[in-house]
């Protein structure tokens, strides 16, 4: 060593004794900022997130709240966050695997800090007419046989308004599977 100083001498910064007075590494300074980044970064390495998971994401990790902004400033500029483009996949996505009604979908990205304007957006891609037959596509799946009674047809209902479809358009969904029959 050029100092003439043996590791985890009291001189050596570069090392700190831990509690046991052994030398152990000392932990290098990470800029606030970087560290920000970093957090963000494993974020939305792992599935898309709206603005304020993110925000929420980094202040929930002792993130200054100036840094935080910074950071999602960047993000959002970069366009690496985007809530409208999140609704619209979320939005296709939950119709399309989960079966999910707008309402259901509605709930979800405002509890996710979605703006509303954003939300009715990305709600407004489905028509009425489309939701109405995935509606009943999903009580053809769920109900082989069409419900004749009136507990079958309050089942049917329960499915789907538990879906998140709307309850008009859930009554209209099992008129149109009855008639269909």
């Amino acid at each position: 060593m050029a100092s003439g100083r043996a590791l985890g001498d009291p001189g050596d910064d570069r090392f700190a004794a831990d509690g046991a007075g052994n030398a152990a590494p000392a932990a290098p300074e990470v800029d606030p900022v970087e560290r920000a980044r970093g957090l963000a970064w494993r974020s939305l390495n792992k599935r898309d997130r709206t603005v304020n998971e993110v925000g929420g994401m980094l202040l929930g990790k002792r993130i200054e709240p100036a840094v935080a902004d910074q950071v999602v400033t960047e993000l959002i500029e970069l366009g690496y966050l985007d809530d409208a483009r999140y609704a619209q996949r979320f939005a296709e996505d939950r119709r399309e695997l989960d079966d999910w009604g707008a309402e259901r979908i509605e709930r979800r990205l405002l509890a996710a800090g979605v703006d509303p304007d954003v939300v009715a957006a990305a709600l407004a891609q489905q028509a009425v007419e489309d939701e109405l037959a995935a509606a009943v596509a999903l009580l053809r799946r769920r109900f082989p046989t069409p419900p004749t009674n009136d507990r079958e047809r309050n089942r049917a209902l329960g499915v789907l308004v538990r879906k998140g479809y709307e309850s008009d358009l859930a009554h209209e969904a099992v008129r149109a599977l009855e008639r269909a029959s």
